[in-house]
């Protein structure tokens, strides 16, 4: 009874659906304030770091009281879930993040390494019995009132993995790939233009500015950042990268943040530290936070031990409309 009670409150939260992407409405504390950590590149069964991540993760969890956590994806390596029952859920997810302050919702992104596995399973509310804090979607809304996040299914949109033979992938109610694309821009935009929210924030898997491994993701500097750009979004917030890194944005305010970090990293394969818009650039573990007012951002950089790497903060002015 206990079991179905968690799992009925974890549901309540899901208020409606909006231009095609379901909203999970997220209650402000009393306070006013808005505060999570974001990880992503996660999912090793405590390995690389994965465990040390997760300890400093619950020491600043409740050093902010914070409200949620989100992924950015690829969250079971190598290849994600063999299926509903696969017990990588427990050790990779359920069994490292045991700190109290971890026991909020996640709110979570597929990566690439995920289409890998079973996509139905990862996505299956079943696994949110087997831990109430589960929500993985292909796209969806956080609405946390003076703020909306907008979760987006970026995997689809790269080419490269359509084309190459070194793993299979699974496109279930993805193919064909050209039109799910657009729908999720179409979805996304609408939603952008019906935000009335002070701070926008975007979250992807794949970055669109990087100097890590990877790179910036062309098809999403061709497709969704003239998006972000023309609905005013302030952050985008991204893994794929296993580093943690800050980039501005040379044509609007947009900050492209990556927190991918959370377990194996190290690569030491990095580009263009020295570009203009470059602001902070870690190769090793760690994750991110986000505190949020409605005047106010403030974002940390945190490495495997808890120590801050870099600092960043932004404020608005609240404009009040006289009837």
């Amino acid at each position: 009874m206990v079991l179905l009670l968690v799992i009925l409150a974890s549901f309540l939260i899901v208020c409606s659906r909006a231009t095609g992407l379901e909203k999970f409405d997220h209650p402000i504390k009393v306070n006013g304030n808005l505060r999570f950590l974001v990880v992503g590149d996660w999912g090793r069964k405590g390995d690389y770091n994965q465990s040390a991540v997760a300890l400093q993760m619950g020491k600043i969890g409740e050093e902010l009281d914070i409200d949620f956590v989100v992924s950015t994806g690829d969250n079971f390596y190598t290849n994600g879930l063999t299926g509903e029952d696969d017990p990588n859920f427990l050790e990779s997810f359920t069994n490292v993040y045991k700190a109290k302050s971890l026991q909020n919702q996640w709110y979570t992104v597929l990566g690439n390494h995920d289409y890998r596995g079973d996509v139905m399973a990862q996505l299956s509310p079943y696994l949110r019995k087997i831990d109430s804090r589960w929500i993985c979607m292909r796209s969806f809304i956080i609405n946390a009132e003076f703020a909306e996040i907008f979760m987006v299914d970026t995997t689809p949109f790269v080419k490269e993995y359509f084309v190459e033979t070194e793993h299979m992938y699974d496109w279930r109610n993805v193919m064909p790939q050209k039109t799910y694309t657009e729908n999720v821009l179409k979805d996304l935009e609408n939603a952008l233009s019906e935000s009335r929210a002070k701070w926008k924030i975007v979250v992807g898997h794949h970055a669109i500015r990087s100097v890590g491994h990877h790179g910036d993701t062309n098809e999403l500097v061709e497709r969704l950042l003239p998006i972000l750009r023309a609905y005013d979004v302030d952050l985008y917030m991204n893994g794929h990268d296993h580093c943690l890194e800050h980039i501005s944005d040379t044509e609007s305010p947009i900050q492209f943040l990556t927190s991918g970090a959370g377990s194996k990293a190290w690569r030491g394969d990095v580009k263009g530290l020295k570009r203009e818009d470059m602001k902070f650039f870690y190769d090793g573990q760690g994750f991110m936070s986000v505190q949020l007012t409605p005047t106010h951002v403030e974002i940390e950089f945190y490495d495997v031990f808890g120590k801050v790497l870099h600092k960043w903060s932004r404020s608005k002015q609240l404009h009040h409309i006289v009837i």
